[in-house]
């Protein structure tokens, strides 16, 4: 089952792109403000979407997203150009999403599966991530999507949206969220299933 979240990706492994970042860093290691300026620029969009999705408010939302980029800011010292901006940026703002779940202590319902699920790393998850140009789907359904976004916990939101609207790929994920590929695997199949349920409910209740 293939949905959309209705953005297009960014081309990735362009020299030219690779390049242009690596400058930026060079500038914001310096602290000079228009280095920052043009990180802000690629960045702040595509971070506030993914905070958007982990966090219910939208002030809240934009105040974490803010607080992405001081941290980044003042801790470009310590970046490893080895890895991308994109998603040591993803990192600081999962770390600064689960950090405000804790604080808030809330358990968003998550799919009940019969069963415990086991899934090692050789298991090949089968591919329903979000390709906008190959389904149009309307605003109703994709806010019923977003409805079924929103009731996962933040483990699984935030690998669905990592690798399906990110397009990080499994060993990146892993990484960024400090568990196996394994679990990064496990998790996303927990996660289609869960919106697929979701969408089940709907589509019934829709025609009942």
């Amino acid at each position: 089952m293939e949905l959309c979240f209705g953005a297009a990706r960014l081309s990735s492994g362009d020299h030219t792109d690779h390049a242009r970042e690596l400058a930026i860093v060079e500038g914001c290691r310096r602290k000079d403000i228009e280095s920052f300026g043009k990180l802000l620029d690629a960045y702040q969009n595509r971070v506030f979407g993914f905070v958007r999705r982990m966090v219910p408010n939208p002030e809240e939302a934009s105040d974490i997203t803010q607080e992405v980029f001081i941290r980044a800011f003042q801790s470009f010292h310590r970046f490893d150009a080895r890895s991308s901006v994109r998603t040591w940026l993803f990192r600081i703002a999962y770390n600064l999403c689960v950090d405000r779940a804790r604080k808030v202590d809330r358990s968003p319902t998550e799919v009940s599966l019969q069963g415990t699920v086991e899934i090692d790393e050789t298991f090949d998850v089968p591919d329903g991530r979000w390709q906008p140009d190959q389904l149009a789907i309307d605003a109703e359904l994709a806010g019923a999507i977003e409805a079924a976004i929103g009731t996962m916990s933040e483990k699984l939101r935030s690998v669905l949206l990592l690798h399906d609207k990110e397009d990080l790929p499994y060993e990146e994920i892993a990484r960024l969220v400090g568990v196996p590929v394994g679990t990064v695997k496990s998790r996303l199949f927990l996660a289609r299933a869960h919106v697929q349920q979701h969408l089940r409910n709907y589509l019934h209740a829709e025609v009942s």
